[in-house]
């Protein structure tokens, strides 16, 4: 495949915690076809987890008639991924930071966390017809090739 080939995907899934795997599957099938290295797939599926989790989670609420949308677009050099849930929204500020003492001990909050973590930008805004997108974006430095002898 060309260096310079972007190739983008789009997927519709029912609010099903199986469906994660779904859509974990497609972004590497793309990684794999623009030759992305496989330590930089792990940290984009991470992220991917993390955000379709929460849309199904937090956003739709497990109701398996709501919907998750999840666009990608994957280059050599850069993916973004898009994640849409049809729930009723949130304030990203009223987020408790899961690294404060008080809340280490927690069992869940760290999804954005880690989002934020593995990804090169990470936004949130509210969806069209309400809910939340996620967009997150990883760029990675050109690989340098070896000249040709």
């Amino acid at each position: 495949m060309s260096v310079h080939s972007t190739l983008r995907a789009h997927l519709v899934l029912s609010s099903r915690f199986g469906n994660v795997e779904v859509a974990e599957r497609a972004l590497v099938d793309l990684c794999d076809q623009v030759g992305l290295d496989r330590d930089h797939g792990y940290w984009l599926v991470t992220a991917l987890r993390e955000a379709v989790a929460n849309a199904i989670r937090h956003g739709n609420r497990q109701d398996p008639d709501r919907l998750v949308v999840a666009d990608y677009r994957v280059e050599p050099t850069e993916v973004t991924i898009r994640v849409e849930d049809e729930g009723d929204g949130f304030d990203i500020a009223s987020v408790p930071d899961p690294t404060d003492p008080g809340h280490l001990l927690r069992p869940s909050g760290r999804g954005i966390f880690y989002m934020r973590q593995f990804m090169s930008r990470v936004d949130f805004s509210r969806a069209p017809g309400g809910g939340t997108v996620v967009e997150m974006t990883r760029c990675f430095e050109p690989e340098m090739k070896e000249s040709a002898r």
